[in-house]
């Protein structure tokens, strides 16, 4: 019975690995090719290519084996470091929606004609 615990708990956290790295490739597809370069990171295609290689590492072996752990550990370092960076240079939607007040218009503030 404890064996059985024990693999539904691997399984539930191969699941969120692969949702974790599924997200991270998704995100990495939608960021602008040039906002990868002003950030100082590496390129597109190496995140992409990167992540894509830890997403099929999550779908094909185990969690408890040595790729799905270096896969990890590169989805982390895209999650907190790099997409950061990209979303700060390409001016990604941020908390608390848009920063403006509530007379802004779409050339400005109004100011009700005068």
């Amino acid at each position: 019975m404890l064996i059985q615990g024990f693999n539904s708990l691997l399984g539930l956290l191969q699941l969120a690995f692969t949702a974790f790295a599924a997200f991270a490739f998704i995100d990495a597809l939608t960021r602008r090719e040039d906002a990868y370069r002003a950030a100082g990171k590496q390129s597109k295609p190496f995140w992409l290519i990167v992540l894509g290689i830890a997403l099929a590492v999550s779908l094909l072996f185990p969690i408890m084996s040595f790729l799905p752990i270096i896969g990890l550990i590169a989805v982390i370092v895209y999650t907190v470091d790099v997409r950061p960076a990209v979303r700060e240079v390409s001016g990604g939607p941020r908390r608390g929606g848009p920063r403006g007040s509530s007379s802004d218009g779409p050339y400005g503030p109004y100011n009700g004609g005068r």
